[in-house]
């Protein structure tokens, strides 16, 4: 009874910041700094959402943070997967340096990168282009240790007899390895959308057009100028949040398959 009793007041602790969010994008401006604070709108509206999708053009924003989220995860997913597959079944010379040397990358912050990264794209011409976004997320160490890991426990005798039937490597993968790693490209999928989707710092700094801005990093410029239009902030910050939560229902049973057998495999 006490650990039940603990977890459903945990629940609610994380939940009820999120319950208050959508309820503040529902009030009346300037309800949500009223004190004592509401929890609860008087009068529920859905001005605040007009107003981002008309006044403030909002919708850009979203397609444009869609846009580099959804070709960022489908094409990161091909790549890793096939690396990750390539370094944990197929044999050539220097493999096992290879990956050790890779994957030292892990413990680099992130922010260590982000100037060589950026003096690069400015080399290549993608400053203030969303492929200036999008490259740098493509392919990612995490991800290629990730579906290797994985990989490691489809048996030698499957992909062998595979072989020796005459199907190619594109096809062995295909057929064979991507229906075995599904678990895990879900888990890396909800990880690599969730992060792209959020990211504000890259594209803060890649970015100086407006209207290529994606929804993160509008709406911390919506907050600038309408720093007192807390019911606003709240609905913003709603339209940020509904897709992940969507994409991570869509997939959680793949998501919590996956993380338990990568507890189980490490």
């Amino acid at each position: 009874i006490l650990l039940y009793g603990l977890l459903i007041l945990g629940a609610i602790m994380a939940l009820l910041p999120m319950v208050w969010m959508v309820s503040a994008s529902l009030m009346p401006a300037g309800e949500a700094s009223t004190y004592p604070p509401k929890f609860f709108p008087s009068r529920p509206t859905l001005e605040h959402y007009t107003e981002l999708f008309t006044r403030l053009n909002l919708g850009r924003y979203l397609l444009n943070s869609a846009l580099v989220a959804v070709v960022v995860t489908m094409t990161s997913l091909l790549i890793n997967s096939m690396a990750g597959y390539a370094f944990a079944k197929l044999r050539f010379r220097g493999r096992d340096r290879l990956f050790r040397t890779l994957s030292t990358g892990l413990v680099l912050p992130v922010q260590v990168a982000m100037l060589p990264l950026f003096l690069l794209m400015k080399n290549l011409g993608l400053i203030n282009t969303y492929w200036g976004v999008i490259i740098p997320g493509l392919a990612s160490i995490f991800g290629i240790f990730l579906v290797r890991q994985y990989a490691l426990s489809i048996p030698d005798e499957m992909l062998d007899a595979a072989r020796v039937d005459g199907a190619s490597e594109f096809r062995i993968f295909r057929s064979i390895v991507v229906p075995g790693i599904v678990p895990i490209l879900a888990t890396l999928a909800i990880w690599t959308f969730l992060a792209t989707w959020n990211d504000f710092m890259w594209p803060l700094i890649v970015l100086s057009d407006e209207s290529r801005y994606t929804l993160p990093v509008a709406l911390a410029n919506l907050a600038g100028e309408h720093v007192q239009d807390t019911e606003l902030m709240m609905a913003g910050s709603v339209i940020t949040v509904v897709p992940v939560m969507l994409v991570f229902l869509f997939l959680q049973r793949y998501y919590i398959q996956g993380v338990i057998a990568v507890s189980v495999k490490g």
